[in-house]
């Protein structure tokens, strides 16, 4: 599949790709319906070596004006999900960060964010995995993300995808392996109150691969052998 894909799309180094995403403005000149209600502002992290992608919705008004993702209570709960720092969730060297759609796509009229811009799919998203091949776990935060992710189950719901957690992560994804996460936005608590199971029995597996791959658990001898049960 790997070699299929390269084969069709032209790979350059994740660091010259991101250099030229910064400077994509096709939802403004070129959309797939109405264009970009603001300046189109891409934020993702790529790189070469990391193990682990984020693959969230898009980034939210805070982040845009700050050009950095996560940078919200949300993020704070998203790294805490994961058992890791700012230190090492900012570092390209250990986690990616590519969300469906890489631009604040805005407000609707009820003030909520707008779907992920699908410009950013069409356009990106293939060139993007197949220049970080190395990546060996996806995180599918939110509908959108699994959708695309999963292949076979995008008609499945958020909690029974994540409810099905195990086997998503046997049947490996469009890219890798993927375990379906939900959005650690505050919008979700009542969520997590009602499927105690995403606490109890998910999050300390997504620790325990997280810990793993970023290289915060044992020596490079234990590293290597975990990875291969992974």
């Amino acid at each position: 599949m790997a070699a299929a894909r390269a084969s069709r799309v032209s790979a350059t180094s994740p660091e010259a790709l991101y250099e030229t995403i910064r400077g994509c403005r096709i939802c403004r000149d070129q959309p797939l319906g109405p264009p970009l209600p603001i300046e189109p502002n891409p934020i993702l992290v790529l790189s070469s070596t990391a193990r682990i992608c984020i693959a969230s919705q898009a980034p939210g008004n805070l982040a845009d004006k700050q050009s950095k993702p996560f940078m919200d209570p949300s993020g704070v709960r998203l790294r805490s999900w994961l058992g890791i720092g700012p230190d090492i969730f900012y570092d390209p060297g250990k986690v990616t960060i590519v969300p469906m759609g890489f631009c604040f796509p805005g407000y609707d009229a009820k003030g909520g964010d707008l779907p992920p811009r699908r410009e950013c799919r069409a356009t990106w998203h293939e060139r993007i995995f197949a220049a970080m091949p190395q990546i060996e776990l996806i995180l599918a935060i939110g509908l959108y993300a699994q959708a695309f992710h999963l292949v076979g189950r995008e008609t499945m719901g958020l909690t029974q995808r994540v409810q099905d957690w195990r086997a998503i992560l046997e049947g490996g994804g469009r890219y890798a392996p993927v375990l379906p996460m939900p959005h650690p936005s505050w919008r979700n608590n009542g969520w997590l109150k009602r499927n105690p199971f995403f606490e109890a029995e998910l999050l300390p597996e997504l620790q325990r691969r997280v810990a793993i791959l970023v290289g915060t658990q044992g020596n490079a001898e234990k590293l290597a052998g975990q990875s291969n049960i992974m």
